[in-house]
């Protein structure tokens, strides 16, 4: 596991690499479905077609910086102890996780209809492609897409239960709550 931790490390410093890693695979992922095409042609396509995801995914990660107030390097420390569960014991990381913690889930609160609509799209692609196109490229529609929203699905679980894991160990706002009576007011 060490060897995918540092993997993981390496990629999340450099954006480039990923958009690169992805274009890649996305385009192995298309040339299977539909070989017709040459290699750069759909290649360019699906690097055309990213470009939304990088903006998104910039704009993702100036918030997140701007959140913990400090760098990409100090995001991805909190993001590593976030994935692996260790509860940060100073108290200025510790406010960094609790609001990073707290973006995330706010950005993360409509997820489930966000997944419904994405199961619906994902459906009715698949269904148009059995449609339009031959028996290979819709069992390669498909089973790209079952292990995809499978993926997706179960990623999510797992990144939400976390990050309400997280939440709940540091405490829900900036002070502590000591054990003894409740305020009376």
């Amino acid at each position: 596991m060490a060897g995918v931790e540092k993997f993981s490390g390496f990629l999340a410093e450099r954006l480039w690499l990923q958009l690169v890693l992805s274009v890649l695979c996305a385009g192995a992922v298309i040339m299977s479905i539909s070989p017709g095409d040459s290699a750069a042609a759909v290649l360019l396509r699906v690097a055309a077609s990213s470009v939304g995801g990088v903006i998104v995914l910039l704009g993702v990660r100036r918030k997140e910086r701007r959140a913990v107030g400090g760098s990409t390097a100090n995001v991805l420390s909190l993001d590593r102890k976030l994935r692996t569960g260790e509860v940060p014991g100073e108290p200025g990381e510790r406010q960094a996780m609790r609001d990073l913690v707290a973006q995330r889930l706010h950005r993360t609160r409509h997820r489930v209809v966000a997944t419904v609509f994405l199961v619906l799209l994902c459906v009715s692609v698949a269904v148009m492609t059995a449609v339009t196109s031959g028996l290979r490229g819709a069992i390669g529609i498909t089973l790209f897409l079952v292990v995809f929203l499978g993926w997706l699905i179960g990623n999510g679980r797992v990144q939400d239960r976390r990050l309400r894991r997280m939440r709940d160990a540091l405490g829900a706002s900036g002070t502590e709550r000591q054990p003894g009576p409740p305020d009376e007011r």
